[in-house]
């Protein structure tokens, strides 16, 4: 197969892990209320089953990117796959609640290899002329992934038993894993990085590999610390809406578990689907005129996605309900796209995967707090005053983003393009 060629095949074959990677965590969400009858749990222990992979994710993350940028991500990628996969099958066999909080833990130690090694070596496959529209790509698994863990969840939880679902998502997990061992190929680092928009050459500089140093440089530029704040709260007010939107339908609008598992993730993340493809396409064609291109369109989708969130919890209407859903699902598909490119411009091949892992665990400190926080805040105030108040930390982190994009992205794409190399 041509390079040409092979380098979309990498994101296409990467793309069913991520499916899976979203597929697997999502899946326990739509069951919550079947795991409250059988177990006997209130709100607040069904939001530490969920926060326990996020906990545990954020606190693997800096140590998966550590080891992304030394060792083979083929290696990280596949083998991730298969241990989070494993532990998937292993949360049907919970009958106890402490079982919920182990395993789920478990699986999101598996899950954090996969994205500091799987977007180090998209990058290396894809240089800033194509980066933003592969990992849009890419991206678009995380929403496919996320309605079929919810939906089948929902589906088989209701016809099958809550457990079913857990048996079927692993046992797939563990056959691609299979696959990938002679389909996958690593590439050499940075290869993608030798010839720039700007016919600048980028050699390799790997004389320092310290953990110091590499934190030093990594956290050197001012925007790194600025989008690594912005996913915190971005990746909060996410996670509330994939943790609870099921439950939150179920008992609102009365929608049966089936039901309330499809609609509480297929308008937001089809909408998303459109909104990644949109942003990657977008943010491709800006980044070549302007420096910050990729985060000027993250910006644009944080600000427009303010009205929809608040009208999702507000809203009595299901019509109304949907579009407010899809609205803000199409513009966090356009924050989305750009999530990882956009840290990719401001930080050098050999350090990627120890950025995206940073980026993640700080960002993940945000989500891990998300599905108890609203269960509180809930208890106080109604789920729906509560979703409806998550609009205003989008609105901070909009105005946070744009701020930084106006203060240190300003200067010419050559001069910036030589200075980072």
């Amino acid at each position: 197969m041509r390079d040409e060629h092979y380098k979309w095949f990498v994101v296409g074959l990467l793309w069913f892990v991520c499916f899976f990677n979203y597929a697997d965590r999502q899946a326990i969400f739509s069951v919550f209320p079947l795991l409250k009858a059988e177990m006997g749990l209130s709100d607040v222990q069904l939001g530490i089953v969920g926060a326990s992979f996020m906990w545990v994710y954020a606190g693997a993350a800096p140590f998966a990117g550590l080891v992304g940028d030394r060792f083979r991500r083929k290696t990280l990628i596949i083998g991730g796959l298969i241990f989070w996969s494993l532990i998937t099958v292993a949360t049907a066999v919970s009958t106890k609640y402490w079982h919920l909080v182990l395993f789920r833990a478990l699986e999101g130690f598996g899950e954090a290899f996969y994205f500091p090694a799987s977007m180090s070596m998209v990058s290396d496959y894809h240089g800033p002329n194509t980066r933003s529209r592969a990992m849009s790509i890419h991206q678009s698994s995380v929403y496919a992934g996320t309605i079929a863990g919810g939906t089948v969840a929902g589906f088989f939880g209701q016809y099958y038993g809550w457990r079913s679902s857990f048996y079927l998502f692993g046992s797939l997990g563990v056959v691609l894993g299979a696959l990938l061992l002679g389909l996958l190929k690593e590439p050499r680092r940075g290869q993608s990085e030798r010839l720039d928009t700007v016919g600048e050459t980028h050699p390799l500089n790997l004389s320092d590999s310290s953990l110091r140093s590499t934190l030093r440089e990594i956290f050197g530029h001012p925007m790194v610390c600025i989008l690594m704040a912005v996913f915190v709260g971005a990746n909060f007010v996410a996670m509330i809406f994939l943790t609870w939107m099921p439950s939150f339908l179920y008992r609102k609008f009365g929608m049966s578990l089936s039901m309330a598992g499809l609609n509480g993730t297929a308008y937001l993340q089809i909408a998303s689907v459109l909104g990644v493809m949109t942003g990657g396409v977008l943010a491709d064609r800006v980044a070549r005129r302007r420096r910050g291109g990729r985060m000027w369109i993250q910006s644009i989708g944080l600000m427009a996605g303010v009205p929809f969130i608040f009208l999702t919890g507000w809203t009595l209407s299901v019509p109304v309900l949907i579009l407010a859903m899809s609205g803000f699902g199409f513009f966090k598909g356009m924050y989305d796209a750009n999530l990882w490119a956009a840290l990719h411009d401001v930080v050098r091949p050999e350090r990627r995967a120890t950025a995206v892992g940073l980026m993640n665990a700080i960002g993940w400190v945000g989500g891990g707090m998300a599905p108890v926080a609203i269960a509180a805040a809930s208890q106080h105030y109604g789920m729906s005053v509560s979703l409806s108040a998550t609009s205003l930390v989008y609105l901070l982190v909009g105005l946070l983003l744009s701020a930084g994009i106006w203060t240190y992205m300003r200067r010419p794409i050559r001069e910036v393009s030589v200075r980072v190399a």
